[in-house]
């Protein structure tokens, strides 16, 4: 009897004491609101094309059907340098000067009489303008200007060189062509690249007698791959927005 009473005295008060427990915790104050921080996000990439670059290349020229070259495909290797302002945020002005070396043609045109007429590109070079549209780091542009190149025009009969006289001039010219630049690490770009060039036609005035009044163009085409190193403006920058 003394253990009942005693257990359910012990009972009571652990009830008592759970019922005390939750009034109290009913008596505190409620949390303060505290609003979660909001999530850290990367700041915005910003492609900027301004500013000076070199840079090299490599690829293939080949002449149109109508020259003395014929239309084999030659290696061609150079460097090329220039400067971007880029403006309106998706356009992109520049000027560039290129020089290739050309591997040499060889061989030349053989006339009926024996004469053999060959021309020899060593180098195409140009000065141009190019304008381009940019959407982030991708770059489509056009280019034209100057082009020049070194070459040697010779005739020869059985090996040996004959006197000749030419019209026209076949070392100035024009160049037009296209690309597009990627912009691939800071400061680093690459691009392709399709140019044409043009020195008019050549027709020869004098020398044998089987190569008088005969005319030959003066055009190139170049297909080529570059790689450019921009000072300081181009590349992936962080945005200041």
């Amino acid at each position: 009897m003394k253990t009942f009473v005693f257990a359910t005295a012990a009972s009571f008060a652990l009830a008592v004491s759970a019922v005390s427990g939750v009034a109290n915790a009913a008596d505190l104050p409620p949390r303060p609101y505290t609003k979660a921080p909001p999530p850290v996000t990367a700041p915005a990439i910003v492609y900027n094309w301004t500013g000076f670059y070199i840079g090299g290349h490599l690829g293939g020229v080949f002449s149109g059907d109508s020259g003395l070259q014929g239309s084999d495909a030659r290696f061609m290797g150079g460097v090329q340098g220039g400067y971007d302002y880029q403006f309106a945020n998706n356009w992109v002005l520049g000027l560039e000067a290129n020089y290739s070396w050309l591997a040499s043609a060889g061989g030349g045109v053989l006339f009926p009489g024996g004469t053999v007429a060959s021309l020899d590109n060593r180098g195409l070079g140009s000065v141009t303008g190019r304008l381009g549209f940019t959407t982030g780091p991708v770059l489509l542009y056009a280019k034209g200007g100057y082009a020049f190149r070194d070459s040697n025009l010779d005739v020869s009969f059985a090996g040996v060189s004959q006197p000749f006289s030419v019209d026209g001039n076949r070392k100035d010219g024009y160049t037009v062509g296209a690309g597009l630049e990627y912009m691939f690490a800071p400061n680093w770009s690459a691009k392709v690249e399709y140019q044409y060039y043009n020195f008019g036609n050549t027709t020869f005035t004098a020398g044998p007698a089987d190569i008088v009044g005969t005319s030959f163009r003066n055009d190139e085409h170049t297909v080529k791959a570059g790689l450019n190193y921009r000072f300081g403006w181009g590349g992936p920058a962080a945005s200041n927005y």
